[in-house]
């Protein structure tokens, strides 16, 4: 693992990578880490864990980990057909041991459960508000004994979280249904799962929360 990992290492990477990408689409890709935290995430990963990614979109956040941590198997699940094609796509020149598959966003596939890690990163607050609760119920019930949850989200605590609500109606063409960070630690603890890290960091105008929560 880099210890000394920086935004400008990430940025420069993902313009390498993502050269034919549109105008819009280059800022959201390339500039992400500026306003997501990108580094904590990635160096919560360990050399040789197997790292899973619920809601992994087209791939960037596995791609990060892949090129900057030692994981030994990525493992992303999302419910776009064409965000799982893109994530095979940057990919497929890649030598790292992957998998990218499909599904329902309600069942999760059996192969989530042999990841040491799975991330959830900004994929709650798109879960409609009735739904939370049985998602983080099924996901904590997909994982092994030992496995880690790392939750990162935005804290609809925060004064801020209009700006994120902005954000999503700008590119995501819909209204997010954050909570606070409290209530997503009641609910993982709520689940059987032990809390042994939690973070709230505001960038820029985006109020971002971290867990990580041990089965």
């Amino acid at each position: 693992m880099q210890t000394e990992l920086n935004n400008k290492q990430i940025i420069n990477f993902l313009k390498k990578t993502y050269k034919s990408a549109g105008f819009v689409d280059s800022l959201k890709i390339k500039y992400r880490s500026l306003i997501c935290p990108f580094i904590s995430l990635i160096k919560m990963v360990q050399p040789g864990q197997k790292i899973g990614d619920v809601g992994c979109g087209s791939g960037q956040f596995l791609l990060l980990v892949s090129e900057f941590a030692q994981p030994s198997y990525l493992y992303g699940i999302e419910v776009s057909k064409k965000l799982i094609d893109n994530a095979k796509n940057l990919f497929s020149s890649r030598s790292q041991n992957s998998f990218f598959a499909e599904y329902d966003g309600t069942h999760f596939p059996e192969q989530l459960g042999e990841m040491d890690i799975i991330f959830l990163i900004d994929v709650l607050h798109h879960v409609p508000k009735k739904m939370q609760e049985n998602f983080i119920k099924n996901l904590t019930n997909s994982m092994k004994p030992g496995a880690t949850l790392i939750l990162k989200d935005i804290n609809g605590a925060s004064g801020l979280v209009y700006f994120n609500k902005l954000h999503d109606m700008i590119f995501a063409g819909e209204i997010g249904n954050e909570m606070s960070i409290t209530k997503a630690a009641d609910l993982l603890k709520a689940n059987g799962l032990t809390i042994t890290e939690q973070e709230k960091r505001n960038m820029y105008v985006y109020p971002h929360y971290s867990i990580v929560a041990k089965k």
